[in-house]
């Protein structure tokens, strides 16, 4: 029998580049579509996000007959669908986000999950913060307070910037949520095809009618629209979380969310190039802070 070979190292740090490189165009997508539509704030944004979700949603139809229902332990399906809750929420906090503050600030915030996933762990399973994870977290939340600074110094625009960074911040925290249920969940017998088929139809339930809610359609776009809106399901969603979820089993976790904190500067340079977006300097600054504390913190957290 056969026995498959792991890939070399050179091919996993290639296809988690490939994988970062992917979930760097959602903040891209979004605003493309956003100005091709000529819509933004929370309506559109819902609209986005449901319709990212549903496709996902639809293209994982095939894992349902794969979970193995019976040999669940109780609760798998409850931190499966409270999971969807938290990523639904997610979404529409951080998509909406990107309508008031800049590309770099939204994806620094909301990528600071690590930070908010070791305290939650803390209080909720009682693991012990290492001095190291202690000092990572002072030093991203005197990141995340520069950005915040730099924001309300931006001259016309700081209370909408400040609004929207706090969008991004809080959906960070729902997307903490959803990490830490999501791992109950497989921790209950749940597998990753059948845990993300049950939380990105939750999710997608969850949102679908709200657009409708608040007076938004889903019809009545340019057929551009669709396109990013398709691209957004298919790259950072389905190419760009699969590959993330599959390097966690070839190499350490720590090591993909060392990579993951790449997606804002990915993020922020295609802004650049697509927008001509430059941030203020505190906000950079701010970022490149609060990034090095996300990092130390998920050294700590590794150690402890």
């Amino acid at each position: 029998m056969n026995i498959p070979q792991k890939p070399s190292n050179w091919s996993i740090a290639l296809i988690l580049t490939i994988g970062v490189l992917a979930v760097s165009t959602a903040s891209i997508l979004i605003r493309l579509a956003n100005l091709k539509a000529g819509a933004g704030g929370l309506g559109f944004s819902l609209v986005l996000a449901a319709s990212r979700l549903t496709l996902s949603a639809l293209i994982l139809l095939p894992a349902w007959p794969k979970i193995q229902w019976k040999t669940l332990q109780p609760g798998a399906r409850r931190y499966a669908a409270a999971a969807g809750l938290c990523l639904a929420l997610h979404f529409a906090l951080w998509i909406t986000s990107l309508s008031y503050t800049s590309i770099a600030a939204s994806t620094a915030l909301v990528t600071t999950n690590p930070v908010w996933v070791a305290l939650l762990s803390r209080f909720w399973f009682g693991e012990k913060l290492s001095k190291m994870s202690i000092a990572g977290i002072t030093i991203a939340l005197a990141g995340g307070m520069a950005i915040a600074l730099g924001s309300t110094g931006a001259a016309n625009t700081g209370n909408t910037q400040l609004f929207g960074d706090f969008l991004a911040l809080t959906g960070s925290w729902a997307v903490s949520l959803y990490l830490l249920l999501g791992r109950e969940a497989q921790r209950r017998g749940l597998g990753i095809g059948g845990y993300i088929a049950i939380a990105y139809t939750v999710a997608a339930i969850v949102l679908l009618p709200l657009p409708l809610a608040f007076g938004t359609s889903y019809t009545g776009y340019p057929n551009i629209v669709y396109f990013y809106i398709l691209l957004t399901a298919a790259l950072p969603q389905l190419v760009g979380h699969t590959i993330l979820n599959w390097a966690v089993a070839q190499i350490s976790p720590t090591l993909v969310t060392l990579a993951i904190l790449f997606e804002p500067v990915g993020a922020s340079c295609l802004g650049y190039l697509v927008f001509g977006e430059m941030p203020a300097p505190a906000v950079l600054a701010g970022a490149a802070v609060l990034l090095f504390g996300v990092a130390a913190a998920t050294f700590g957290t590794q150690k402890s």
